[in-house]
This record gives structure tokens, sequence and C-alpha cells, in this order.
């Protein structure tokens, strides 16, 4: 399902991490340093890290995320929450550095939203352009080289979409908690 409208504001439990320190990419969740872990699935929570603008960021977000759902205990299939996002981030560097100027200038950071409310997971790329992402048709060429992250995206998350922001668009999916596992 592609929803194309902003969600609801809602409000932020608790703050974002501390910058990570520089080096290899986000630290992994550290208790004491990450947002907290619901107590029930309807407690919202949620965590903001920081991603190289280059094709280190999927590799950054993956570690992120593998850190965080185990340090949290999110009961959600970890390796289509890494797959999904790895999409997301990926398409966020290749359009923010398409979308730069030539001289270098503009926002060219990318930003990784994870959120925890009402029993799903919202995964959250935020990014500098302002080209909307084209769902793809619902079969790639067998030669093409790219085209078919979005469809992975509508294929395997419960709700994905995106929206403008003043500083470029956020592109988002969800999945369901497995509720036999919370």
């Amino acid at each position: 399902m592609i929803t194309m409208a902003p969600p609801t504001p809602s409000r932020r439990d608790t703050a974002v991490p501390q910058q990570p320190p520089a080096g290899d990419g986000p630290a992994a969740p550290r208790p004491g340093r990450e947002a907290p872990r619901p107590d029930v699935p309807g407690d919202p929570v949620d965590c903001q890290v920081p991603l190289a603008a280059d094709t280190a960021a999927a590799s950054q977000a993956r570690a992120f995320l593998r850190a965080l759902i185990g340090a949290w205990g999110l009961p959600v299939d970890v390796d289509i929450v890494l797959l999904l996002a790895s999409e997301l981030v990926a398409n966020a560097v290749t359009h923010t550095s398409e979308g730069a100027p030539a001289d270098g200038a503009g926002d060219r950071a990318v930003t990784m939203t994870v959120r925890c409310a009402r029993g799903k997971l919202r995964v959250e790329v935020h990014d500098g352009s302002r080209s909307m992402p084209v769902p793809a048709p619902l079969r790639a060429d067998d030669d093409a080289e790219n085209g078919r992250g979005l469809m992975l995206v509508d294929a395997l998350a419960a709700e994905w979409g995106f929206y403008r922001t003043p500083g470029g668009k956020v592109v988002y999916f969800t999945l369901p908690f497995d509720a036999e596992a919370w």
C-alpha cells in the first residue's frame, strides 16, 4: 500500500540520542544512550541517527537497526527490516547526490528515524532531495540495473509512503510487530 500523505504528528517521548562518535558510523545503541524500549506495544519511542551521504550509509543503517532491534527486543523480522531500510537509504544517497549542486553546496544529509508505536515499527529515511520517489512498474526489465527497490518495499512492507519536508523529503515503511512474540 502506498500512502503519500504525511503521518499525523505525534509527541516524542524520548530525546534523540547523542551524535555518534567519529569513525565507522553511527554508534550501536547501548544501555543509557538509546531511547528506552517500549514497555507495552502502544508506548511510542523513537530514535534518530545521522548517516553518511555516501555508499557506506546503507551498511551503517543495517548495523544500527540490527543493534537497535536486539536492544529493544522488537518482535519483527530483522532480515526484512534490514532489506527495506537498505533500499530506502541507498535511494536517498543516490538521489541526494544527484540533486546536489555542482559546487557541492546544499543539504546532502541523510537521517534515519526509527519509531515504535501502536504495535508496529516505522523506519523513516530523511534526505535533502526534492525529487519524490516514482513507484516502479509491477515488473522491471530483466536487464535493468535498478528499479526493483521500491517493488520490494511495496511487496514486503505493511505500509510505505513519502512526503515533502522543508529540507527535502521523507520515505518510510512500517512493519507490524509479531503479537505472539511480544
